[in-house]
Formats: C-alpha cells, sequence, structure tokens
C-alpha cells in the first residue's frame, strides 16, 4: 500500500484481532505508526499482533487487553495505558456487535449498546486528557449506514421493549454519530478532531454475530462484500490523511463526506445522550 508515512504517530485501535480492526492496524503498522491493538482474548490478541507485523514489516506493534463488555475493563486498559504511553495521536473506535438475542454486559447494559457505543464515550473519555497533550490528534469512530435507520428513546435505550437485532445495531450506530458531532464541538480549540463513517458492507466476524443460527448464510453474503482491506481503508484515511487535517465533526463514506441522518444534527439531542451516557458510565 502507498500512504503517505506517519512515524512518530501512536494508534490506539479497539477491535483489533480480526476484521477491519486488524486490517487498520496492518495499514497503519505499514506507514510508520506505533500501533496498540485493543483485543478482548489474550491467545487470538497475540496472534493477530504476530500476523499484522508479519504483513507490515513493523516492530512497532503491540498488543493490549480490554473487553468492552466491562466499564471496568475498559477503565484498567485506560490506566494502563496513561501510565506506559506518553502519546496518542490516533484513537481508532472500531469495534462492533450485533447480537441476534438481547443480552446484558456484566454492567447490567443491552451489550449491542454498551460494546459499540458506550464503552467507546467511555474510553475516549478517559483518554481525552492524552489526545490533547498530542494534538494535533484525532478522534476516528467506525458508525454504520445503518444509522439512518435508528431511533433513540431514552425511556428504553435498553430496548427492553421489543428488542431487535437490527434496531439495536441501528440504535447504537447513531448514537456515535451523535457522540462524533457533540465531541468536535466540545474540542473546538484544542486540536484533537473527531470524525465518523460507514465503512461500507464489509465481510467480517459481525455478520455470524448478526445471523445467529443462520450464520452459514453469512458464508454466501461474504462473496459480495469489501474486504476488510477494502473495508479498512475509508477509516485509515481519517486517521492518517493530510486531506482531513482539521477536519471534524463530519461523517465520511469512501473518503467523501455525507450527511448523516437528520436526527444526528439534533443538537440538544446530542447533548441530552452525552449527558445520559455520562451518568451510565459513571463519569462526573
Amino acid at each position: 500500500m502507498i500512504a503517505r508515512p506517519i512515524d512518530g504517530t501512536t494508534c490506539v485501535i479497539t477491535g483489533a484481532s480480526s476484521g477491519i480492526g486488524k486490517a487498520s492496524a496492518e495499514q497503519l503498522a505499514s506507514m510508520g505508526a506505533h500501533v496498540v491493538m485493543v483485543c478482548r482474548s489474550q491467545r487470538k490478541g497475540e496472534k493477530a499482533k504476530a500476523e499484522v507485523e508479519a504483513k507490515s514489516g513493523s516492530k512497532s506493534v503491540e498488543m493490549m487487553l480490554a473487553d468492552l463488555a466491562s466499564f471496568a475493563s475498559v477503565r484498567a486498559f485506560a490506566e494502563e495505558y496513561a501510565k506506559n504511553h506518553g502519546s496518542l495521536h490516533i484513537l481508532l473506535n472500531n469495534a462492533g456487535v450485533a447480537r441476534p438475542l438481547r443480552s446484558l454486559t456484566v454492567d447490567g447494559f443491552e451489550t449491542t449498546f454498551q460494546v459499540n457505543y458506550l464503552s467507546h464515550f467511555l474510553l475516549t473519555n478517559l483518554l481525552l486528557p492524552i489526545l490533547e497533550k498530542s494534538a494535533p490528534s484525532r478522534i476516528v469512530n467506525v458508525s454504520s449506514v445503518a444509522h439512518y435507520g435508528g431511533h433513540l428513546n431514552f425511556d428504553d435505550l435498553q430496548m427492553e421493549k421489543g428488542y431487535g437485532v437490527m434496531r439495536a445495531y441501528s440504535q447504537s450506530k447513531l448514537a456515535l454519530v451523535l457522540f462524533t458531532h457533540e465531541l468536535a464541538r466540545k474540542l473546538r480549540g484544542t486540536g484533537v478532531t473527531a470524525n465518523c463513517l460507514h465503512p461500507g458492507a464489509v465481510a467480517t466476524n459481525i455478520w455470524g454475530d448478526w445471523l445467529g443460527p443462520a450464520a452459514f448464510l453469512g458464508k454466501v453474503t461474504r462473496l459480495f462484500m469489501l474486504s476488510p482491506e477494502k473495508g479498512a481503508k475509508t477509516q485509515v484515511y481519517l486517521a492518517s490523511s493530510p486531506d482531513v487535517e482539521g477536519v471534524s465533526g463530519e461523517y465520511f463514506e469512501f473518503h467523501g463526506r455525507k450527511q448523516s441522518s437528520a436526527d444526528s444534527y439534533n443538537q440538544g439531542l446530542a447533548e441530552r445522550l452525552w449527558d445520559t451516557s455520562a451518568k451510565m458510565v459513571g463519569l462526573a
């Protein structure tokens, strides 16, 4: 891959053990970044790290553990990262799930909403001091075209009334876009930018989550989807390209800015979501 070198930058990527997270790690490492792969499993994480090093030719790759289904795990990661790293230039909030059946995390929240959104909200806020210290720096949130169908019901964010996998996924991805817009407003003048994106329909493990017992259909569906390497290009572009230096609060598809959903520009909704999320994750 021919790309602009980003030597000297440090990048944290969630969900980096497979799919577009792993592909992003490979591409950013090949461009000279020090890449911290955030993985849930020690075994899978170590295997992915070795593969990223082999493909990128980089020895500046690191693996750290964090389970986004646990706020305690997210907090432990942020504390360990800040203790052992002096800078952070790129935070790529990539991890995502789609659960066919409603389930709860150890914190008592609906799994899709916590893993896709709440834990990234918490992680980003915990890492903001080091991002600001390292400015210019970038926050990249992986949303989805599914956010256009998302709706936030503050009386039932945990979807206790009529759970559906598409409803839960779309809600979490709309929350990420709202979060991005509000984050960009709050970070004006700090040198830290925040953008979000739809990576395209990518052949990743999330389709197995989505289809549940019918996961075998995903093998057929993936034949018509982007590879993880191609699907990672938009987020790598937002993380590294000089074309978007200083750009903040935007939604991208395939390197181009695009209008996100009407709801996503509702500042009152974004502010309410921020305040509600802060209470849910235990931030002052």
